[in-house]
């Protein structure tokens, strides 16, 4: 039996740094061309494609895979970033298993669907690999544009607005871009950097500065930011954890899922990480499964995700529930936490059993020297605006309570909280902030749909047509 299988507690160096490389690798690998070539087969490049309907971006799904087959995967990053300029992040992240790919043709046909996320990968990594933006910026308006927050919303609408001339100030509260996408993803998903060379590879459009460690309502406030630029878009996302509400709440052991997550995305030497030996996560969103999994790879010999509902409620895919079962992670259902125990230290979690959300009578504890609440984020109160269910109310692409106030991602109501719907929304709100900044029409200034791209080989957008066929 290896050595950290026998000793207790939240210590570090469970597993060795050769272990702990290789369960963090790739979770997806690339696609070699060859590997592409015969994927872009399998699609029968649909005329009314519904994997275009069930992408939040509407990228041109048939039609990018057809210039990968073509042979021209940097005219297909181009279709893709039109619509998705963090395309290469959402090809990692996306759950495609409940977007495009489960509403492949193939996928109803077959239960096999054509790769899109892989694709998608192949495509735009082919692109930023050359170091090319394939975007020319517009002449300048002379506007200046607020930004708030480096997250996938935020750096999208940041994109889309100095692609259409104007001046962008990102005000962001962390020491590096990103967002979500730096802080809060499993490492496995976007290893070597990849959150980091996209923010690079994006500000090369021009027009876009970061400013780093300024949050909204500490350093900066939104009132001030009106009175300095002629728009502002809040695209903070959600900062606070909701607290289980229990007794030993304080307990050493206990923390935040999303905390420790972007502890862990930090850690250059993950042999230095603590984990525990037995740990319990509570809830069952995306995060409760990327601190669980993420854990067992770290060396945690058990690890149990607590879910208050049934197996079909549960927010994370069913994909994500079987990577979580496949890892070694144990899920439970229709649990709820109802005490932690523990002198200075948690030792155990108190599950009650469920029927319907109410409580049967029947309680389990699990050994326990870790906890991690994945219970949901808030928003904090944001001065002068309307807020809907916690989050900030908007109407159309992203208008707010307050005139020049934009919103997107999931700082604002409506919408999945996923990275492609945060991409979705910045672009859309931008559109409607240059709308509004130059009278009310959306000039066809820089490159965008229907226009050719610079900086990409073969046709432009569009002239690789599509074989017909409805599949």
């Amino acid at each position: 039996m290896t050595d950290h299988f026998r000793r207790d507690g939240v210590i570090a160096g469970r597993l060795s740094s050769e272990t702990l490389a290789e369960n963090f690798s790739d979770l997806h690998p690339a696609l070699t061309p060859h590997e592409a070539v015969v994927a872009a087969d399998r699609c029968y490049f649909c005329y009314d494609a519904p994997c275009i309907t069930a992408c939040p971006t509407a990228i041109d799904i048939p039609l990018f895979i057809r210039q990968i087959q073509a042979g021209q995967p940097e005219a297909a990053a181009g279709t893709i970033f039109e619509q998705n300029v963090m395309g290469g992040m959402c090809a990692r992240v996306c759950p495609v298993e409940t977007l495009c790919q489960e509403a492949c043709v193939r996928e109803a046909a077959e239960g096999k669907p054509v790769e899109i996320g892989r694709l998608q990968r192949f495509a735009t990594d082919a692109m930023m690999a050359r170091g090319e933006h394939p975007f020319e910026r517009a002449p300048s308006t002379g506007k200046r544009v607020a930004v708030v927050g480096a997250g996938p919303a935020g750096l999208s609408a940041a994109h889309r607005l100095a692609l259409r001339g104007h001046d962008v100030t990102v005000h962001d509260a962390n020491p590096k871009p990103g967002g979500l996408n730096e802080y809060g993803i499993a490492a496995y998903k976007t290893p070597e950097g990849f959150a980091q060379a996209e923010v690079d590879w994006l500000l090369r459009i021009g027009g876009i500065e970061i400013l780093h460690e300024r949050a909204l309502g500490r350093d900066i406030t939104l009132s001030g930011l009106r009175t300095e630029y002629d728009a502002v878009f809040l695209g903070m996302g959600l900062t606070g954890v909701g607290a289980l509400g229990l007794e030993g709440e304080d307990l050493a052991g206990t923390e935040n899922a999303v905390d420790f997550i972007a502890t862990l995305r930090q850690q250059d030497d993950l042999t230095a990480l603590p984990i525990g030996r037995h740990v319990v996560v509570i809830g069952g969103g995306m995060t409760a499964v990327d601190a669980a999994v993420q854990a067992k790879l770290l060396g945690a010999e058990d690890v149990t995700i607590a879910y208050r509902r049934g197996r079909d409620r549960m927010p994370a895919s069913r994909w994500e529930q079987d990577l979580a079962a496949s890892k070694g992670v144990k899920l439970m259902f229709d649990v709820a936490p109802v005490a932690l125990h523990g002198e200075g230290r948690l030792r155990e979690v108190e599950l009650a059993y469920l029927s319907d959300m109410e409580p049967t009578g029947e309680t389990v504890r699990l050994r326990a020297d870790q906890l991690f609440r994945a219970i949901g984020q808030r928003l904090e109160a944001v001065e002068g605006l309307d807020l809907s269910g916690g989050k900030i109310a908007v109407t159309g692409a992203g208008r707010t309570s307050l005139d020049g106030v934009w919103a997107g991602g999931d700082c604002a109501s409506g919408g999945e909280d996923l990275t492609v719907t945060a991409v979705a929304e910045g672009r859309d709100a931008a559109e409607d902030i240059h709308a509004a900044l130059t009278g009310g029409a959306v000039a066809r200034t820089g490159a965008l749909v229907g226009e050719p791209l610079r900086g990409i080989d073969g046709p432009p957008h569009g002239e690789v047509p599509h074989p017909g066929t409805h599949g």
